[in-house]
């Protein structure tokens, strides 16, 4: 068994261009390899269930079934890592906050520049993220093992107002006075 562990990554992009580009970019790495490409959700949905990747690059607008649409199926039927590539623009950075908020783990901008010089920044951005993502404890959970928090004592007051801990002795809620409290008088 080699001492690298092979990450393997889906690439999903509606643009046939954007495919190759993060193909190529991702696969320079040795230690990753694109196992499939997907032109929008549905595809993404299928190849995942075919070729089981340890990740998912998802592009946000594509044809049949947007980014966010696929994302929240990921999640619930094959949690794994994902990463957002996502456009610059207004909307693509809401978009972004919510793929973020539905369980993505990063995003990389898609730039109109992925030709430009940047590219090579862009490349190690990329790969790095996957990296990073790939090994997430949030998709690789430890064995469970006992709560620290179970050895601790409870605090002896409620951490929040809406704590579901014991009750503490406040006072109940008197009933409404029939007249607002007098102003307060200067000392004479």
């Amino acid at each position: 068994m080699s001492s690298q562990m092979t990450i393997r990554v889906l690439v999903v992009d509606d643009s046939p261009f954007m495919r190759k580009s993060l193909q190529k970019m991702l696969e320079e790495a040795p230690d990753i390899r694109v196992v499939a490409t997907a032109r929008d959700g549905v595809d993404a949905l299928e190849k995942i269930q075919e070729f089981k990747p340890d990740l998912v690059t998802l592009d946000i607008e594509m044809p049949r079934m947007d980014g966010l649409t696929c994302l929240k199926k990921i999640m619930a039927d094959h949690p794994m890592p994902v990463l957002m590539v996502s456009s610059l623009t207004q909307e693509g950075a809401q978009a972004t906050l919510d793929a973020l908020s539905l369980g993505a783990l990063d995003f990389i901008p898609k730039e109109s520049g992925f030709a430009s010089l940047s590219i090579l920044q862009i490349q190690h951005d990329l790969q790095e993220k996957v990296r990073r993502l790939a090994t997430s404890p949030r998709f690789h959970k430890p064995p469970p093992a006992s709560h620290p928090r179970a050895t601790h004592a409870p605090p002896t007051y409620p951490p929040t107002a809406h704590s579901s801990a014991a009750p503490t002795p406040v006072r109940p809620a008197a009933a409404p006075k029939p007249h607002a409290p007098p102003p307060r008088r200067a000392p004479h």
